[in-house]
């Protein structure tokens, strides 16, 4: 029998052709981390480190078939599920994690690129709240997100603290991290990390030092895609998340200096693998 004990994460996101985010940045983050990717694809986007100049979502029917195809093979030990451009598409999603039992499922709630630029419709933030966050064991809106989803105005640490805890009671969803990286009054970044066990919410700062950059495209993705590594990797919740932030500050640091692009430039997924050229 072959060994089926390699760590894999599935990839349910959009496609990003300047290879900073979406699909090029979850499968540059898993492979860095050891983790064998496999990857849906929901959109492709004409995109670059200055913005996005179009969207062409794949059909539900075609979505549901590159899902039954990887997972009557291949079973993932986590599911990262970023861009989602539609109802359709999000519906199918939410029905392939019922039908096939998926655990660890990450949802990135991504609506807005970098760029500030619409990735998804109006309906299929509903659906995702309806149907997506119910089944999901963590999810990592940034700050703006938060507000979408909630409807709440987040100016401080008391607001986020309440505001995952929200989440959590609101869509019943496990765990929620918060990312305060939206926050420009510090030096440092306060995340908040908030997991439902027997029924009671537990919520936890995660204090870090902030990197200072131009280079942030896709770090969202980035950031999800390494906590369903390490939950691939069998770390719980909160150590996922932990884990995940400091390896993102090493990327975000280790690439500050790429001159890649005229916008906001992509951090560097592989410092672990070899040096900035």
């Amino acid at each position: 029998m072959r060994n089926q004990t390699y760590p894999k994460v599935l990839i349910i996101a959009g496609s990003d052709p300047s290879g900073g985010a979406g699909i090029q940045a979850d499968i540059k983050t898993c492979t860095a981390l050891g983790v064998y990717a496999m990857a849906a694809i929901t959109a492709l986007t004409a995109q670059n480190t200055r913005g996005v100049t179009g969207v062409q979502a794949v059909s539900s029917d075609f979505l549901r078939r590159q899902l039954e195809t990887i997972l009557d093979d291949i079973r993932p030990d986590a599911v990262k599920i970023g861009m989602i451009p539609n109802a359709e598409c999000c519906g199918v999603i939410a029905d392939i994690i019922g039908e096939y039992n998926l655990e660890n499922v990450v949802t990135d709630p991504v609506m807005v690129a970098t760029s500030g630029d619409a990735l998804s419709t109006p309906e299929a933030v509903e659906c995702m709240t309806g149907r997506l966050l119910p089944l999901s064991g963590l999810v990592t809106p940034n700050i703006p997100e938060a507000e979408v989803l909630t409807g709440m105005k987040i100016s401080g640490s008391a607001d986020m603290r309440k505001c995952v805890e929200d989440i959590i009671m609101r869509f019943g969803c496990d765990g929620v991290i918060l990312k305060g990286g939206h926050d420009l009054t510090s030096d440092r970044i306060t995340d908040y990390i908030a997991v439902s066990q027997c029924g009671h919410i537990e919520v936890s700062p995660f204090i870090h030092r902030k990197v200072i950059t131009e280079n942030t495209h896709g770090t969202g993705c980035t950031l999800s895609s390494a906590i369903a590594a390490h939950l691939a990797l069998g770390f719980d919740a909160r150590e996922a998340a932990s884990r995940a932030i400091i390896w993102l500050t090493q990327a975000l640091d280790s690439g500050k200096n790429f001159n890649i692009g005229h916008g906001h430039g992509p951090v560097n997924h592989l410092f672990g693998i070899h040096p900035i050229i």
